[in-house]
């Protein structure tokens, strides 16, 4: 009996608080649980330069994350050197992570058009070579009939080619840490490379007021 006097008494009063906060916690818990069963979609774009597809869908309402990389070439888990020098195959590319219930794929695209040449052909910009040749990557059938369809409408609507391909996807390989993020940890260095690049003022003189594609996912 005597390890039960060591042990503080609770009074009553004190106790059906204290089961009622517990009640609220494990409520909050199964609230976080629930919330993080949301299932997130990947969407894989190649418009030149990643580290500029980064800033173009890191605002995007909906948007996760986003990761530079390559895509679309025969090499395994290749490096930048490797891919800028070319016979690789790949392009750089911008992983979009993205939660399917605030941004759609087809919005996704809107922003990713808006933020490239589409007439250019094996370059963007300032940026020419097979690597920087703009593409998108298709996941799944809808996917594919979705950019397709994005890409007709552009072609209809200009009266001219669309020069970006349209792939199944096959393999993302991540690019090495210093290129994730530039923009943001380097961004005296990148805003003179896309200031001398012209981007900025070629995605002007092709989208007009559309220019990165912002409008309607904001």
């Amino acid at each position: 009996m005597q390890g039960l006097r060591s042990i503080p008494m609770i009074p009553l009063f004190t106790a059906v608080i204290l089961t009622t906060v517990g009640i609220f916690i494990a409520a909050g818990s199964h609230a976080e649980e629930a919330t993080s069963t949301t299932q997130t979609k990947e969407a894989i774009f190649a418009g030149g330069c990643f580290w500029c597809m980064e800033e173009a869908y890191d605002p995007v309402k909906g948007v996760i994350s986003t990761t530079s990389g390559f895509s679309g070439g025969h090499v395994e888990d290749p490096s930048y050197d490797q891919v800028v020098r070319g016979g690789t195959g790949h392009a750089e590319v911008v992983r979009v992570e993205y939660n399917p219930e605030q941004v759609t794929y087809t919005e996704l695209l809107h922003v990713f058009w808006r933020n490239i040449d589409p007439f250019a052909e094996n370059r963007q910009f300032c940026d020419a070579s097979e690597s920087y040749r703009s593409a998108i990557f298709y996941r799944n059938e809808e996917e594919r009939e979705q950019a397709e369809a994005t890409r007709d409408e552009l072609a209809k609507r200009f009266g001219r080619d669309i020069a970006t391909e349209i792939e199944p996807f096959e393999a993302f390989y991540p690019a090495e840490e210093y290129h994730q993020n530039y923009y943001q940890e380097n961004p005296l260095r990148y805003r003179f490379y896309k200031s001398a690049c012209g981007r900025k003022e070629r995605l002007e003189e092709v989208w007009g007021d559309e220019a990165g594609g912002l409008e309607k996912t904001g």
